[in-house]
């Protein structure tokens, strides 16, 4: 009997015994009633360390799971490293070492460079809202699907929830205007971000969050981006760097990743089932809440507490940012898939952000009239 088997076999008879313990209560009162309402427990690990505000995200999700379970389902959530690395969870996942992962698809680029493409592709104009309405309804579930269990063969369930803020170009040590200023750093990012800054003259490292100020300081890298004002200043960035720069077309439409064994989702029943597939989409409005309130007020305390300079990612920067990625598209389709799963997207954008854009108000210009010479321009 495999390991697989073995976690299935053992929840089957707990489910099973927890019944019949039920049965045995209604007739003889001695029988110990309380062992029906033994949770499962469901050992959870994330790519994050313990100090990110995205074990705070997390844990968001998996409150809600033991509330709409009444109990039924108790969830251990473990940082990165604490059974595996952050980069090896979805391994963990389908070999039934952990029952589910929080993570992001990029971290598993190394398997098939299509990973990418579930929210650290190239930006067709489409915000991560717009591409997590695309995996939820526009087809990009089931090339998800289609990717991890029938090409990589993996024994994983995955959803994907809480549209990310684009990401910013990261931290510099001086400025960055032009591409010629960017041109021979060593920069962390990581996946398809890794190719497209590496086609724009950097030399990329890809590292998990919790490696990336460490590497700073030794000079391994020259600049970083991570994520976000939040994640970025709970591990120091602004330590080893002074400036900020935001808004970048390298990763604009990522969402968490939310993993699953497949054995062990499709043991649950189907309402337990039920409440970890659509827990994602309630975290997913929780996420983006306590992200704006947090996101906002660090990045004004990275500028006034810190010394920080935030900087907007100059126009030479970004219209280089999308011809690098024209030919970079130009390489992935040469893959079946990936051109399949690009065509979806390019078609999605199309018809869905000309609605998006044509109906949006100039948001800009109201801020301006209210706050005038906030934003920089």
């Amino acid at each position: 009997m495999n390991k697989h088997e073995t976690s299935v076999s053992r929840r089957s008879f707990l489910r099973r015994g927890a019944a019949a313990g039920g049965i045995a209560a209604t007739g003889a009162l001695a029988a110990p009633a309380v062992l029906a309402q033994a949770p499962l427990v469901v050992k959870m690990q994330t790519s994050w360390p313990a100090s990110d505000i995205w074990m705070d995200f997390a844990r968001q999700y998996t409150e809600r799971v033991e509330a709409m379970s009444g109990g039924r389902l108790k969830v251990d959530l473990l940082p990165a490293g604490a059974v595996v690395a952050a980069f090896q969870v979805l391994d963990a996942c389908n070999d039934g070492v952990i029952d589910a992962a929080h993570s992001v698809p990029v971290y598993w680029y190394g398997k098939h460079k299509a990973a990418s493409l579930f929210g650290t592709g190239p930006v067709f104009g489409g915000s991560a809202t717009t591409m997590l309405a695309w995996f939820n309804a526009g087809g990009g579930a089931e090339y998800y699907r289609e990717l991890t269990q029938d090409i990589l063969g993996l024994n994983v369930i995955g959803f994907l929830g809480f549209p990310m803020f684009a990401q910013p170009l990261g931290w510099f040590k001086s400025e960055v205007n032009t591409v010629d200023d960017i041109k021979g750093l060593k920069y962390r990012t990581v996946g398809l971000a890794a190719d497209l800054m590496q086609s724009m003259g950097m030399s990329v490292a890809q590292l998990p969050g919790g490696e990336i100020v460490p590497a700073m300081e030794r000079g391994v890298i020259d600049a970083f981006e991570f994520n976000n004002p939040s994640s970025d200043m709970r591990f120091g960035a602004q330590d080893v760097a002074k400036n900020y720069y935001l808004s970048s077309y390298h990763q604009a439409s990522e969402s968490f990743e939310f993993i699953f064994n497949r054995d062990f989702f499709e043991d649950l029943e189907p309402d337990l089932q039920a409440i970890l597939r659509y827990g994602v989409e309630a975290a997913s409005t929780a996420n983006t809440a306590i992200a704006m309130d947090n996101y906002s007020a660090d990045l004004r305390k990275l500028q006034e507490d810190n010394g920080v300079t935030v900087h907007r990612t100059s126009k030479d920067i970004l219209d280089a940012q999308i011809t690098a990625w024209d030919g970079l598209i130009t390489q992935l389709e040469e893959d079946a898939f990936m051109k399949k799963v690009l065509d979806s997207q390019r078609e999605w954008v199309e018809r869905v952000t000309y609605y998006e854009l044509m109906n949006a108000p100039d948001y800009a210009l109201a801020y301006n009239h209210h706050f005038p010479g906030k934003l920089a321009m």
